[in-house]
């Protein structure tokens, strides 16, 4: 399931984030990868101990994780504190599927799901578009400056190369509390009709049907 979440952050936020990644080092991204990914790996990242990553996360984080599509979507259980990239000129990020676990020792959790914050506009740079593979094709995704796009961890994806200008994203995981991709895809589509039953028709037989049913598929699948 690939889901586009529009707006997750206001111009105000953008542009204060984008003056704290302005005074921000960057370092090669491959340091955070894998053995698979420094092959295909040809990015750069805010360095971890950046003294105004604080401030960073919260500007972009907060809004995430409180957002109700968001929420719907990956259903969460732990979300990763994300990492801040950068795509210049002749940069990109081969095939590669994310680590199932990651984190630290005694931090880690499961990836379940991906996501994209995109940090500046799409006319700031030319290529650098998300790629993921799907059973219906390949999706190229590349999002107005503070949307979002959430998609499973096991996709198949890659970032193509830039060719001019500067791509900025923030990227983290989400250990969700559905492990199986199909039942979350069924319960967003769900979670989406009884939200519009809940709007038009508050009142209706069906709408507390439909809301029994999707509390208590929640309560049935979930891993806590």
């Amino acid at each position: 399931m690939l889901v586009v979440i529009p707006g997750v952050l206001s111009s105000t936020q953008l542009q204060q984030v984008q003056s704290l990644l302005e005074r921000g080092h960057f370092v090669d991204g491959r340091l955070s990868a894998g053995t698979a990914a420094k092959r295909v790996k040809r990015n750069e990242e805010l360095q971890a101990n950046t003294s105004h990553m604080e401030r960073l996360n919260s500007l972009v984080m907060a809004p995430l994780v409180q957002n109700a599509t968001f929420q719907a979507a990956t259903m969460p259980y732990r979300v990763a504190a994300p990492y801040y990239a950068r795509y210049t000129q002749g940069m990109s990020y081969g095939d590669h599927v994310d680590d199932p676990v990651m984190g630290p020792p005694g931090g880690q959790y499961r990836s379940d799901v991906s996501t994209t914050v995109f940090l500046n506009g799409p006319d700031e740079y030319q290529g650098g578009e998300l790629v993921i593979r799907t059973a219906f094709g390949e999706q190229r995704v590349k999002l107005p400056a503070g949307d979002a796009v959430v998609y499973p961890s096991s996709s198949l994806h890659h970032i193509s190369e830039v060719t001019s200008g500067q791509r900025l994203v923030a990227v983290t995981w989400t250990q969700s509390m559905l492990r199986d991709p199909q039942q979350r895809e069924l319960l967003f589509q769900l979670y989406q009709a009884r939200e519009k039953l809940l709007r038009n028709q508050p009142d209706a037989e069906e709408t507390t049907q439909i809301d029994h049913v999707y509390v208590n598929l929640v309560r049935m699948w979930s891993e806590l």
